[in-house]
């Protein structure tokens, strides 16, 4: 790279001063071993559009952004998803750029071509859970898509087996306060990978949009939600349950989607949809946190909105037939009397 340094003095006796220099006389060396690799994904793209040295450095160099994936996502570091990360159009930089952002519920809906395509043959998901900003659980997990049992069972990706707890130094929340601040302290991600059609997108809210405790069995159950179209949401669920030590321990990790009814949708159904907003546009939100809950009580608000429309129907329909009911007895009765 070339030097470009330029030096200006307003007169021989004045000490002010002004040095100019351009990127270009940093060394490429420096800037790509000691500078870009300090800065996270999205301070790298945006010095990516400062100067065409600079776009050419950050835009072709992979290693850079596959660091960053595994530094960003500890899933990601496994041999399976680097694989399949390499495997992407533009490769890690691709990968960074799906699953940094959430899909676009109304570019989702609106997307009916996936719908005629293929659905992929398998399904990897990537997941990520930290508290207070420490790892808590990384795992990545594959899950078929052909089988007539996936096709017809209610979707959902179970992260830990039946039998695994991971245990944790999370004091169990006794009080509702200490729930409330459970939301604050949970971060998720839930990046789901089609390796097929090299697409990805994360289905989590970031913060957690709930948290409840069961009033039976004590456990919390800490939701995480997406708006993947106008109809139908992804929920991920952390269930977790108390112990002799008085911490937590996560005992389930499961991903589903559901529609406005609150009814799960089976295998077929959610591929659909899944697949809409692995191929729609992206909506790219720095606090996606926040923007996760507010969609998420604007959807149960809209589901409330339904459910009593429905249950109106529903009793002007009973209505009817019970006024249906008692006109055609009254009619038999009279005719039974006038005979």
């Amino acid at each position: 790279m070339h030097m470009a340094c330029s030096y200006e003095a307003t007169s021989p006796s004045s000490s002010s001063s002004t040095i100019t220099c351009s990127i270009s006389a940093v060394h490429s060396d420096l800037l790509e071993t000691h500078i870009l690799t300090r800065l996270d994904g999205p301070t790298l793209a945006s010095a990516a559009c400062v100067s065409t040295e600079l776009y050419s450095l950050i835009t072709c160099n992979q290693t850079l952004w596959a660091n960053i994936c595994h530094s960003t996502w500890p899933s990601t570091n496994t041999p399976l998803v680097s694989r399949v990360i390499s495997s992407f159009d533009k490769g890690p930089r691709s990968f960074f750029s799906d699953s940094s952002t959430n899909p676009d519920p109304s570019a989702a809906a609106a997307s009916e071509s996936a719908a005629d395509h293929d659905p992929p043959s398998e399904l990897i998901s990537a997941v990520d859970i930290y508290y207070r900003n420490k790892l808590m659980l990384s795992k990545v997990v594959e899950t078929e898509t052909v089988s007539g049992w996936y096709q017809c069972s209610p979707f959902r990706v179970d992260l830990l087996d039946p039998k695994d707890t991971v245990a944790t130094r999370i004091p169990y929340p006794d009080t509702e306060e200490a729930c409330r601040e459970l939301a604050e302290d949970f971060t998720l991600s839930w990046i789901l990978i089609d390796p097929i059609g090299r697409r990805a997108m994360n289905l989590s809210s970031q913060k957690a949009v709930r948290v409840q405790r069961h009033w039976l069995s004590g456990e919390v159950h800490v939701w995480f939600a997406w708006m993947l179209s106008g109809e139908e949401q992804c929920g991920i669920v952390i269930t977790c349950g108390g112990s002799e030590g008085g911490e937590m321990h996560v005992r389930e990790v499961s991903l589903q989607v559901e529609d406005m009814d609150g009814m799960h949708l089976n295998g077929k159904e959610s591929l659909v949809i899944l697949r809409r907003g692995l191929e729609g546009k992206r909506e790219n939100k720095r606090r996606r946190g926040e923007e996760g809950k507010r969609r998420y009580e604007e959807y149960l608000e809209l589901r409330r909105i339904r459910k009593e429309r429905k249950l109106r129907t529903e009793g002007t329909l009973d209505m009817l037939c019970a006024a249906s009911g008692v006109f055609i007895f009254t009619s038999l009765a009279l005719f039974a009397f006038w005979r």
